[in-house]
């Protein structure tokens, strides 16, 4: 049974920078990629970045790119996503997933089969 589990949310300020981090534990096979989403109030969960282990490249949405940056250790246990310049609209409920496989488009959900609980991330104004 895999597990994965999100920590280091919470309240920050407008401008300030905050670290995700990301543990997976079980499992008998290696992890092929992992990747942070997140989802606001009323809307639908969304891609924020990505790696994979084969390529060792990491992904971006436009929205995030430049202001976070996603760190893995060689074994894919264990994620990080660093957040700088957090504005009211990085407000959102950040998941930590794994795949076990390789996939075509890393940045969909449908990609990851397994999913943390999920952390609230709030940015206040």
């Amino acid at each position: 049974q895999v597990q994965v589990v999100e920590s280091g949310g919470g309240l920050v300020q407008v401008g300030d920078s905050l670290t995700l981090s990301c543990a997976v534990s079980g499992g008998t096979f290696d992890i092929a990629g992992m990747a942070w989403f997140r989802q606001a109030p009323g809307r639908e969960r969304e891609f924020v970045a990505a790696f994979s282990r084969t390529t060792r490249t990491t992904h971006y949405a436009g929205s995030v790119q430049g202001r976070f940056t996603m760190r893995t250790d060689n074994a894919l246990k264990a994620a990080y996503l660093e957040m700088s310049s957090l504005n009211p609209e990085d407000t959102a409920v950040y998941y930590c997933a794994a795949r076990p496989r390789n996939w075509a488009d890393a940045r969909t959900l449908g990609a990851y089969d397994y999913w943390g609980q999920g952390i609230q991330v709030t940015v206040s104004s």
